[in-house]
């Protein structure tokens, strides 16, 4: 979507574990030294510990990448107890044929296995990921099974690598046996701010950009908001190409990663950093209240209502405009001055133009939402169209509704046009294929000619038998 737009051959920020893309800060470069020390002094057991998300699971990819023909590595990366037994999952990483034997024929093929791959000069390696699910019972049993010893050699090495929740297992007094033949282990600890910086460029260039793409305050505020942990670093940074894409930026700066953070935390899924500083909304300067005397120079016939319909270009798609009808004794607020209906940047700081969006995809809304605030427009409040988005505006004062509803939607729905029907201020309609296909190219002309539509709607309210 945003790749040929930011010049980049791929997406540098992935959620997919990839160590193509791996950024050793001096925390991973001595996690991934202990790994390699662990497999070439023969340890029994390495432990690589570190809490959700700060890249164990690619530095072991990248160990994977590097091991030698000397090794046989079987991995495990579910080890739930809920899914078998641990012999089978043993077995089964290593590709050896189990089917139908008990538990003490599956370890007598194992213990021969490991014999075999010795004699050939080849030391086994198991790597066991996500083994903070791994029961008390179930480590203790791994222990057992290491006790295979060729001489002073390990013919059994095993690579633990879990949540913090492994280091509290593994203190626990009836795995002290275990725990005293751990020789190496090493915590990972998130991204301090500088080495977040340094992240930040590394995947842009990894993948082929420019590594200044994103602001030094940006990448800050990517550390603020995410703590240094890398998979929340990459979430807020996709997002936030995905945006300065809508917005045709040529880079981002700090106030779009705070919108991003906005965004994600208000859907209340994103674990926003707990000592960050909450992210909060744009700040909108609030119209002065309606004075009596402005509340008078409204139409007194408050029942009238004027519905016009309009064929629009084919940049544009079908756009209907409607005066709805005035909720009695309560008078929308004045309009602002006529101002040129040709957008322009002399013209866009003069508005005052207060506008509501709501929008069938979020995508859309926050796109259309910054597209206006780039023409001087005051986007009051913006959302997804549904009822609960169109009560919230009740409170929250605005000239002009525009709804950006899905191409194939021949009505809004029975609710919505209930409630719409009543609507205090001009609602214009737009399609949202044709915000999609300006988002998609860049078309400017779209901005220009919603611009357009919106001035003229709130300076010259329709009437009855006319048209934009």
């Amino acid at each position: 979507m945003y790749e040929s737009f930011f010049h980049l051959r791929e997406k540098p920020f992935t959620l997919l574990p990839d160590p193509g893309f791996l950024f050793l800060s001096d925390k991973h470069r001595m996690a991934l030294t202990l790994l390699e020390y662990g497999l070439m002094n023969q340890s029994g057991f390495t432990v690589i510990s570190g809490d959700i998300g700060t890249g164990k699971t690619t530095l072991i990819r990248h160990l994977l990448d590097n091991m030698d023909r000397e090794h046989t590595v079987g991995l495990i990366s579910n080890t739930h107890r809920e899914f078998g037994e641990l012999l089978q999952w043993i077995l089964l990483s290593f590709d050896i044929e189990h089917k139908g034997m008990d538990k003490v024929e599956m370890y007598q093929r194992f213990i021969d296995f490991i014999i075999d791959e010795y004699a050939h000069n080849r030391r086994t390696v198991l790597i066991v990921d996500e083994a903070q699910n791994m029961a008390a019972e179930t480590l203790e049993e791994l222990r057992m099974l290491s006790n295979i010893n060729a001489d002073k050699d390990q013919a059994l090495q095993v690579i633990l690598v879990g949540q913090r929740e492994l280091r509290d297992t593994l203190r626990r007094p009836d795995l002290v046996q275990f725990a005293q033949r751990i020789s190496v282990d090493y915590h990972l600890d998130p991204l301090s701010e500088p080495e977040v910086i340094g992240y930040i460029r590394h995947r842009l260039q990894t993948a082929g950009g420019d590594p200044e793409l994103f602001s030094e305050d940006a990448a800050r505020a990517v550390h603020r908001f995410s703590g240094g942990v890398p998979r929340l670093i990459n979430q807020l940074c996709d997002n936030a190409l995905v945006y300065g894409y809508a917005e045709q930026l040529q880079q981002i700066d700090s106030q779009l990663i705070n919108d991003v953070a906005y965004e994600k935390q208000k859907g209340g899924i994103f674990p926003i950093y707990a000592d960050a500083e909450p992210p909060t909304p744009r700040d909108k300067t609030p119209e002065p209240a309606v004075t009596p005397d402005a509340a008078t120079d409204q139409p007194e016939d408050t029942d009238r209502e004027v519905r016009v319909s309009t064929e629009a270009d084919d940049k544009t798609g079908s756009v209907e405009v409607i005066q709805a009808r005035a909720v009695p004794d309560t008078p929308p607020p004045a309009r602002p001055a006529v101002v040129s209906a040709v957008p322009s940047p002399d013209t866009a700081q003069k508005k005052s133009t207060r506008i509501a969006i709501a929008s069938a995809r979020a995508t859309l809304c926050h796109y259309l939402s910054r597209l206006l605030e780039s023409y001087g427009f005051d986007v009051i409040s913006a959302g997804l169209l549904n009822e609960q988005f169109l009560a919230s505006l009740e409170h929250k004062p605005h000239d002009i509704l525009l709804i950006d509803r899905e191409e194939d939607a021949t009505d809004t729905g029975n609710q919505l046009t209930g409630i719409l029907k009543n609507w205090p201020v001009p609602v214009v309609y737009n399609d949202s294929m044709i915000t999609r296909i300006s988002l998609q190219q860049g078309d400017a002309e779209f901005g220009n000619d919603i611009a357009n539509r919106l001035t003229a709607a709130i300076d010259h309210p329709p009437l009855a038998g006319t048209g934009l």
